[in-house]
């Protein structure tokens, strides 16, 4: 059985200060981060023992892991190992990047974040060409908010050809049909981040081949949903998985919604799932699927307009 594990252990400090992030500034005492060491050396330990499975890895923390070399470490460890088939961490990349150079190419990758004000441009700018470089996977990102518009156009000009740039929108902010255009010119598919999916009913991968699980080894469909599937270390979780359908109403998340059936993102990130990183870009905008009169949904659609 080949499983996607989406782990996210107690770390929720970050060295930045991103205004649309709860997190941001927040400090974890050498407590906290004693027992997030610990939590995350006991999952790269069982990953590293499976025998059973083929496993890729997202780690999805609250804080910035990658200043932190417990996390270096595991994804240079988990990308030697045969079973594993991907290894990718979000970050905001203000950690050094030499220490790639002992993570097996072929499976480590980033899922980067720029966030202005937080950084010098010319710094981030640069380490994307390090991991280039380096033969790194990785992809670049940006929350669309009005005032990152000019950074993210000048990301897309100047970052290496081959890196996508992709848009996330502002949770709570609304945007109308010409600033949602502007995003999607940089981003053929921000329209799927544009507004939440019904998801409600939905069949979904999470639960079945998809799993999230947190420091102790809880399991959980996903991050968003919080109802209990067993344990990892004891292997009570093996007995609930099963496809299901999706409890929440909406999904508005990249790194949820990006495992409903109902999306043909699969297809688009093929072999790039959890480092976001698509196989081929559309080249017009990729719409998400609508609610038809039956209550079903209808075939994705990808137009010239992004609101059509």
């Amino acid at each position: 059985m080949d499983l996607t594990l989406l782990y996210r252990g107690p770390l929720s400090s970050c060295d930045y200060d991103c205004p649309y992030c709860p997190f941001a500034k927040r400090r974890d005492t050498a407590e906290q981060l004693r027992a997030d060491r610990s939590a995350l050396e006991r999952f790269t330990a069982w990953a590293c023992a499976q025998r059973e499975d083929g496993l890729s890895v997202l780690f999805t923390p609250w804080g910035e892991g990658l200043v932190r070399s417990w996390y270096r470490r595991a994804l240079v460890e988990l990308s030697h190992r045969p079973h594993i088939r991907r290894v990718a961490i979000q970050t905001n990349l203000s950690c050094r990047t030499d220490w790639l150079a002992d993570a097996d190419r072929d499976t480590v990758a980033l899922w980067c974040t720029y966030h202005p004000g937080q950084t010098p441009y010319e710094r981030f700018l640069a380490k994307t060409y390090e991991l280039s470089a380096l033969g790194i996977r990785f992809s670049v990102g940006i929350v669309g908010v009005p005032d990152h518009l000019e950074h993210a156009r000048r990301l897309r000009a100047e970052l290496p050809e081959h890196v996508y740039l992709w848009v996330n929108a502002a949770e709570g902010h609304t945007y109308t049909d010409e600033q949602a255009g502007r995003w999607t010119e940089l981003d053929p598919l921000f329209p799927l981040s544009r507004h939440p999916h019904r998801s409600a009913g939905l069949p979904c991968r999470t639960g079945e081949s998809v799993l999230s699980v947190d420091g102790d080894g809880t399991v959980r469909r996903c991050h968003f949903v919080r109802a209990e599937l067993g344990n990892l270390y004891d292997g009570s979780y093996r007995a609930a998985l099963r496809p299901r359908a999706c409890p929440s109403a909406v999904c508005d998340c990249h790194i949820g919604y990006v495992h409903l059936e109902t999306l043909p993102l699969y297809d688009v990130f093929a072999g790039g799932v959890l480092e976001r990183i698509p196989q081929v870009l559309p080249d017009r905008p990729l719409l998400p699927l609508v609610p038809n009169a039956r209550g079903g949904v209808g075939a994705a659609a990808v137009t010239g307009s992004p609101d059509s």
